[in-house]
């Protein structure tokens, strides 16, 4: 369980995310993405990396790990009106800090990142995907931010670059999915595929951008991340602070609380 990173062959280097059951990422885990996928972007010998959850996983990733920013708020203390205190946000800075070292080493990573996203990316998968260059995804994978079922904003700065801005407002306020298929039909999949060909197919792309010479693909991504016509990286910060502001007013908690209940009665 965790993450670990692999050479399947020369200039690849692929990096596994396994948190079972649903890949949910605690604090600790988006630190440890960052890590490897940075590790790997500097790596002489890779050209591509590609970024996957481990076999059997039951989606890409689920965002991070509401249960543990519930048990710090069980533990919160209560103020003299029946509320939670301000206090005991450690793990949402944790997740949320997290989340953007991790978002930004997709995005910066000296090499192109290729991501292979089979069944659900949702949340925080969002944020790593939408950094990506590329994305290969099984045809039964879905795509979305259910942050406001959650407790929680952020990462529509990705989810609009993979989708039209109005599409991404109405996903974004409905909480709802995209299909593979809708975002080959925008442009911002690559291909869709069959789940059990999705590793080869990724694989594939990968092969294809590492055989470029090495010292030019390290080029190539910094100019096209030059003429971005969005800094990510302040954009999603602008984001997080309404995070902080749904959580210092007690709303993320009730949100939160009644995201719990509705997956124990779907579990």
């Amino acid at each position: 369980m965790g993450v670990s990173t692999s050479s399947p062959e020369k200039g690849i280097a692929v990096v596994t995310v396994d948190f079972p059951p649903v890949n949910a990422l605690p604090v600790r885990g988006w630190y440890d993405l960052a890590d490897a996928v940075r590790a790997a972007g500097r790596d002489p010998d890779v050209n591509c990396v590609m970024l996957t959850a481990a076999e059997g996983s039951r989606g890409f990733n689920a965002g991070v790990d509401i249960k543990e920013m519930q048990r710090e708020s069980a533990a919160r203390p209560t103020g003299p009106d029946g509320t939670g205190g301000t206090g005991g946000h450690t793990a949402l800075v944790g997740a949320n800090r997290g989340c953007y070292e991790a978002f930004s080493a997709v995005y910066q990573c000296e090499v192109p990142v290729v991501a292979a996203v089979a069944g659900f990316c949702l949340g925080g998968g969002i944020g790593l995907v939408g950094n990506a260059d590329a994305i290969v995804a099984s045809d039964d994978a879905t795509f979305g931010l259910p942050e406001l079922d959650r407790g929680a904003l952020g990462a529509a700065t990705h989810l609009s670059r993979l989708v039209p801005q109005h599409l991404m407002r109405a996903l974004f306020y409905t909480s709802r999915t995209a299909t593979a298929a809708e975002l080959h039909a925008h442009g911002s999949v690559w291909k869709v595929v069959p789940r059990p060909h999705l590793h080869d197919a990724a694989l594939e792309l990968a092969r294809e951008i590492a055989r470029k010479d090495g010292y030019l693909i390290r080029l190539a991504k910094a100019a096209l991340n030059g003429i971005d016509p969005v800094d990510v990286h302040r954009s999603y910060r602008f984001e997080q602070g309404f995070t902080f502001e749904a959580n210092l007013s007690g709303v993320a908690d009730r949100v939160r609380d009644t995201f719990g209940q509705d997956r124990q009665e779907t579990d």
